[in-house]
């Protein structure tokens, strides 16, 4: 089977379920940046030598695809039978594991820049490509009826990110730096 189809080249892709949309519509932009956070965490992974993080985030990854997948089909689409929603579950266990990496670390007093070990800043580039991926979410949602546990979903990974590349910084022994607020000059 060829890789490439032509079948996209007047701008146009299939949703899952058969419908062709824009390549630039609300619903393509939405899994397509779930599919950058889906890239940005295999970097991670690449920085990762943590056998137990490295499984968290392979999980993560494979909650992703389930959430492009999510996102692709349409809710009325008859397809939808054949995928697999995101829910609850998928929520509780990342709220788990933010848990736990927050047992590490020390209560934030300050904002912290993004930074340090070449694993965290990778992280923090992967949170903020999932903040994107959930504000192009809440914007298809405004738009067209989706699984509302998607929003949710990333709204946790974000957060979990977060947690991790501060685990990982202290790890590392390397300390965070702070926000440094410029004083006003009058």
């Amino acid at each position: 089977m060829k890789i490439y189809t032509k079948t996209g080249d007047k701008g146009e892709t299939a949703l899952y379920g058969g419908k062709r949309v824009s390549k630039d519509s609300l619903r393509v932009n939405a899994y397509g940046t779930v599919d950058e956070t889906n890239s940005n965490i295999a970097l991670i992974r690449s920085f990762i030598t943590d056998a137990e993080l490295d499984d968290d985030l392979a999980n993560i990854q494979n909650t992703l695809f389930d959430l492009g997948s999510d996102l692709a089909t349409p809710k009325t689409a008859k397809s939808r039978n054949n995928i697999v929603e995101i829910d609850q579950e998928d929520i509780s266990n990342i709220e788990k594991k933010i848990d736990l990496l927050e047992q590490e670390l020390e209560p934030l007093q300050r904002f912290i820049l993004p930074g340090g070990s070449s694993a965290a800043a990778s992280v923090h580039l992967a949170r903020t490509v999932a903040r994107r991926a959930e504000r192009e979410v809440v914007s298809l949602a405004r738009e067209e009826e989706i699984n509302s546990n998607c929003i949710k979903y990333l709204n946790r990974l974000s957060d979990y990110l977060f947690v991790l590349a501060r685990a990982l910084n202290k790890r590392a022994g390397i300390e965070e730096t702070k926000w440094q607020v410029k004083s006003r000059k009058d």
